[in-house]
């Protein structure tokens, strides 16, 4: 049986034969196309740096991938921007902050640096109790090492009875007597009297005097003798400080602490340590610096004493002429 002939001149060729071994291979999708966009939000230079790369391959190969390299490159320049501008508005508030707790605290570097004013100052206000006067007292390790071995005090809650703790220091130009206002500052009190019972104070100089015809105080506390010293640990503002509300003008206003004053230094809220100052004559500074109490009669004779022999070279600030060693804190 003989089969007819196909109409109109045979069979169409099929779909597989007009290609020789069927459909093409579609082109492969460039690798670092794909890494670039994954890295553009991991590590945005990195994915931008890809995508530069994978364009540069794909325009040689002809390979797929384009539009992911793009994409790659758009994510990673925006937050590379992105991170560039949250590391400079960083950068910015962080000297801000800086600058604000230098005009806060007085002179930058300086533990308790006075201030300075051409009115009246006001007096001390009047000590009103917080209701957590002494009932839970902290001293945070601080990330400087302490500058002669020693421990931390007794943290929690400290007695405020007896008011009043009688303290004796021994000194190479005589003996100054302390009454310790425990009933006002019972963990800045705490503090001074651990220090002391460990014998950090013993054989350390009184490394600073500040003899300005308005302030005129001696520091002491510091074993290094720096002013840089401290005992690895800090704590908090008492009174006045905290008779004060944070925004409160008033805590940026001179006062006077008058002759005698046995007080905290610091750099700031919050940054007591083991430094204090006593006031040879009345002296104005804002209410920052913790006051813990008085110098008796015969202490402030001594201190006279250093203070007629004013600061070395004849300055207003800086180590005292006559030299001063503390041998021994007691408690009475």
């Amino acid at each position: 049986m003989t089969i007819p002939p196909p109409p109109y001149g045979g069979y169409p060729p099929t779909l597989y034969g007009a290609y020789p071994g069927g459909y093409p291979h579609p082109k492969p999708t460039n690798a670092l196309a794909i890494a670039a966009l994954v890295c553009a939000f991991v590590i945005a230079p990195l994915g931008i740096l890809f995508g530069h790369i994978s364009l540069s391959q794909i325009k040689k190969t002809g390979e797929e991938g384009r539009g992911l390299a793009i994409a790659g490159l758009i994510v990673g320049y925006v937050l590379t921007a992105l991170t560039i501008l949250v590391v400079v508005l960083s950068v910015l508030f962080i000297v801000a902050v800086g600058r604000s707790l230098e005009s806060f605290d007085g002179t930058p570097g300086q533990p308790g640096s006075p201030g300075r004013s051409s009115s009246a100052p006001a007096n001390l206000p009047p000590f009103d109790p917080p209701p957590t006067l002494g009932s839970n007292c902290q001293y945070p390790l601080t990330i400087e090492p302490p500058s002669k071995p020693v421990k931390p005090p007794r943290a929690g809650r400290v007695p405020t009875n007896p008011a009043i703790v009688s303290a004796s220091m021994t000194t190479t130009v005589g003996n100054i007597g302390m009454q310790l206002d425990n009933g006002r500052a019972p963990c800045t009190v705490n503090n001074f009297a651990s220090l002391a019972q460990q014998g950090y104070f013993d054989d350390t100089t009184c490394h600073r005097m500040h003899a300005a015809p308005r302030t005129n105080v001696l520091y002491c506390g510091d074993p290094t003798g720096t002013g840089d010293g401290g005992p690895g640990y800090r704590f908090p503002n008492e009174y006045p400080t905290n008779q004060f509300r944070l925004t409160d003008p008033a805590l940026q206003a001179p006062v006077l602490y008058p002759r005698g004053t046995l007080a905290m230094a610091n750099v700031g809220p919050g940054t007591n340590g083991s430094q204090f100052f006593m006031v040879i004559e009345d002296s104005v500074m804002p209410p920052k610096f913790t006051v813990f109490g008085t110098i008796d009669a015969t202490g402030m004779a001594v201190l006279d004493k250093v203070a007629a022999a004013g600061v070395t070279g004849g300055a207003d600030d800086g180590k005292p002429a006559r030299d001063v060693t503390i041998e021994s804190v007691r408690l009475d």
